[in-house]
């Protein structure tokens, strides 16, 4: 008769579980740690084509951006567009690299230290900030395991991405299960699904352009340019462009602007498949022609300033405009970590932090 531990050790799976070493079971309930984790895209580590080209493998490798039948993908993928892609986007990517790198590492790490310091100031000691990106380094399965070894039991995720999208916040919601689940002893978890249409956040838009605009005067018309996706992930539920139109809805009734003076394009498209229109390019050339002379153009869709603002907007679609016959085309920054942004972000994290027992009887700050 074989014993009954014998039967256990042949059956029990490999332990694939991780979990923190040295950890007390007595820990009290207000003394646990709460962090909130940002998670922003991802940048390569360098403005070259070797390091450009991991990068693009697993941000187009990703099943959400990308739905394609894997086969079919792979071999387009990993023949083609990674055999020619990754020297134009690292030559993209030198036009607005600085010494301090890339500028979507650096501003989102800005934005979570300028955060830190706010939430720090009303709740010393209750609350931890860390960032991770979706693609490359600081990865994030690495990121919630560090924060897990270092006692967190309650996680709040803010992708920052003010719309949602499946390709976006969708792959965020999958690194951090794939996290999750890797874990003997998860902590609990909340995320932010999006906040286009949050007061705090349209309110930051519409001073950063304000201020912008008493600085530098008025433009012809304002352009909000969005990231773009195929038209056939909304067709199939994606919310993203309803939710895109939803933010400048707000932005222009805000701004107390008529449709012909604030207008909206998508950017970044990649490929055949017809994606959401009107085209951004297409767009500054057609008011070009129409007669505008002075255009300004804002993406809400980005936290932080990078490649798609600095260089597509700010370069390459200013090219378009003045070949078209327009005079100027200026580009108004992201919120980046300023203190309307900051001020917006606190508000929507206290709002989702409430019923944790450490913010549970604070009516002020949460």
């Amino acid at each position: 008769m074989i014993a009954f531990d014998a039967i256990a050790l042949v059956t029990m799976p490999p332990n694939y579980y991780t979990g923190p070493t040295g950890h007390s079971h007595t820990t009290d309930v207000q003394s646990v740690q709460t962090a909130v984790l940002l998670v922003n895209l991802g940048t390569p580590t360098a403005p070259t084509a070797q390091a450009v080209r991991p990068y693009l493998a697993e941000f187009l490798g990703d099943t959400r951006v990308i739905d394609y039948p894997r086969w079919l993908w792979w071999l387009i993928l990993h023949g083609v567009i990674l055999r020619t892609r990754p020297a134009r986007s690292a030559h993209a990517y030198a036009r607005i690299w600085t010494e301090r790198g890339s500028p979507l590492r650096f501003e989102s790490e800005a934005l979570a230290a300028a955060l830190q310091a706010k939430l720090e100031r009303e709740q010393p000691g209750t609350l931890r900030v860390a960032l991770a990106m979706r693609y490359g380094e600081p990865a994030v399965a690495d990121t919630i395991a560090q924060l897990h070894r270092e006692g967190v039991r309650r996680l709040l995720v803010l992708p920052l991405y003010p719309q949602y999208s499946a390709t976006s916040t969708g792959s965020v919601i999958d690194a951090v299960a794939d996290a999750m689940k890797a874990m003997r002893w998860p902590p609990e978890l909340r995320l932010i699904n999006d906040y286009h249409d949050d007061t705090g956040h349209i309110e930051a838009l519409a001073r950063r352009i304000e201020r912008w605009w008493a600085d530098n005067g008025r433009g012809d018309k304002l352009l909000l340019s969005f990231h773009g996706i195929p038209e056939r992930y909304v067709r199939l539920g994606d919310p993203y462009a309803e939710q895109c139109q939803a933010t400048a809805r707000l932005l222009r009734q805000r701004l107390r602007l008529g449709e012909s003076e604030l207008l909206v394009s998508f950017q970044s498209r990649v490929g055949r498949e017809r994606w959401l229109h009107p085209y951004t390019d297409a767009t500054v050339r057609q008011l070009a022609a129409d007669g505008v002379k002075c255009l300004d153009v804002a993406c809400p869709g980005f936290a932080v300033d990078c490649l798609e603002t600095l260089e597509e907007i700010a370069m390459q679609n200013r090219d378009f405009f003045l070949a078209a016959g327009g005079q100027s085309l200026r580009y108004i920054p992201a919120l980046n970590d300023s203190p309307e942004q900051i001020d917006s972000l606190a508000a929507l994290l206290r709002r989702h932090l409430r019923g944790w027992p450490t913010f549970a009887n604070d009516d002020g700050a949460a």
